[in-house]
């Protein structure tokens, strides 16, 4: 077998394969008998009709079987001889496929990017610093009071004001027919909320009870519903009273209506502990993201141009199906991709070069996931979705692309916090952190 390659673009590659003759016709003669042992013919016994009689009947079927097993023996080869790595499916083109003449085709694939470690240790980066203050325990101390808040009428005769939920009947109309949606009576509204659009809100703000507004304003350009962003709303208002939360005392009495606890110092400390989880996570979390993206600055890695676009795609569908889950329509989903198709495509080239780093690093420092670290990763799980383990662990063995899935996570876990043991990491206020 005579073999050549050719460099079709930065990881692009092509492979010129030519076959003998004899490795052909040998192949044919091997198909052609394994049907005929096998074949039962009208006429003749089991396996006893002559090669002609097998050959008339079967040859676009084994002419098909010789040229996958051909190509498919033929094209592995090549790549063991030419230490190749493909990263995707090639793509085969041949002219003819004839019984006593040597076969020649090429294949045309990517490979994987050569992946130079320049530098894996001292990236600087920095952390948020974990802040549990006080105002954030009063701010969820809050919450839970308003939630078990009782709404009142406001009896003083005054304007509308921030805070208070007002009782209103409205009407949009665009270009001087209803806006769908955009009708509603006794709606309440709580003023400082920013749920209606800029305007909406500010001019309920001073209405008296009873009163009735005109309010002519313009939906934002990047508003949610394509169909009418950027477009001018008139919206008629009538006030038809204020309301305002009463809110229950902050005493052990209130906390031991909630459940679980007995007095608010019981509460605060629950509190503190769920929020410190909750913020250590998110510190993590985006430590992460800030060291991997230091990592793919400190060492480039060249892209495939098909797994980028695989991975773009995927990007895709995966914002299409949470997005329209959240009730988006598709000509509202179509506006939003075409908006953030540049994202989409920076997102998952990011996506792959880290990957192609965190597998380098990996091998390199002996940090791939064992054995044992999958069947912790698995007890997570379990622990988590209260799913049994032996389902997920079938769920999982049963499958090969999800299981390498789960495995490469807890490697990426594993590298990822190799990366941070060995980073120059600043901590700052939230407020001074350099966004990402």
């Amino acid at each position: 077998m005579k073999t050549s390659l050719e460099k079709t673009s930065g990881l692009g590659r092509k492979l010129i394969i030519q076959v003998p003759a004899d490795k052909v016709s040998s192949t044919f003669d091997r198909v052609y008998k394994g049907i005929q042992k096998n074949a039962n013919i009208k006429g003749f016994r089991k396996g006893k009709a002559p090669l002609n009689t097998i050959k008339s009947i079967y040859s676009d079927r084994v002419k098909q079987d010789v040229l996958e097993d051909l190509i498919s023996e033929a094209y592995q080869s090549a790549l063991t001889e030419h230490a190749l790595r493909p990263v995707s499916q090639p793509n085969v083109n041949f002219d003819k496929l004839e019984e006593a003449d040597e076969f020649q085709f090429t294949a045309e694939f990517e490979v994987r990017p050569e992946v130079t470690l320049k530098k894996t240790e001292k990236l600087k980066v920095e952390k948020e610093q974990l802040d549990i203050s006080d105002e954030k325990i009063d701010s969820i101390l809050l919450q839970i009071r308003e939630s078990r808040a009782a709404l009142v009428p406001v009896f003083e005769e005054r304007p509308a004001k921030s805070g208070d939920i007002a009782d209103i009947d409205f009407a949009g109309t665009i270009d001087g027919k209803p806006l769908e949606g955009g009708s509603m009576n006794g709606h309440k509204l709580h003023l400082g909320s920013n749920s209606f659009i800029p305007g909406f809100e500010e001019g309920v703000v001073g209405m008296t009870i009873g009163a009735k507004k005109e309010l002519n304003l313009t939906f934002p350009a990047d508003y949610g519903h394509a169909d009418i962003a950027g477009k001018a709303v008139k919206f008629d208002i009538k006030l038809n009273g204020l309301l305002k939360k009463d809110l229950p005392a902050l005493n052990d009495e209130f906390v031991k209506s909630l459940g679980g606890y007995n007095t608010v110092d019981e509460l605060k400390k629950v509190i503190r502990q769920d929020i410190t989880e909750q913020e250590t996570k998110r510190i993590y979390d985006d430590l992460k993201g800030r060291i991997l993206k230091a990592l793919v600055e400190a060492n480039p890695v060249e892209v495939p141009e098909i797994l980028k676009k695989q991975q773009k795609q995927f990007l895709i569908e995966d914002t299409e199906k949470r997005m329209k889950e959240q009730g988006m329509s598709e000509a509202d989903y179509t506006t939003y991709k075409e908006k953030w198709a540049k994202d989409f495509e920076e997102t998952a080239e990011f996506m792959i070069q880290s990957s192609f780093l965190i597998e380098t690093i990996a091998e390199k420092n002996k940090l791939g996931a064992t054995q044992a670290e999958f069947e912790d990763k698995l007890a997570q799980y379990a622990k988590s979705s209260g799913i049994e383990i032996e389902k997920l662990r079938e769920f999982y063995s049963n499958n090969h692309d999800r299981k390498h899935q789960l495995k490469y996570q807890v490697t990426e876990e594993k590298v990822v916090n190799y990366l941070i043991d060995n980073a120059e990491v600043k901590e700052v206020p939230s407020s001074k952190l350099n966004k990402k």
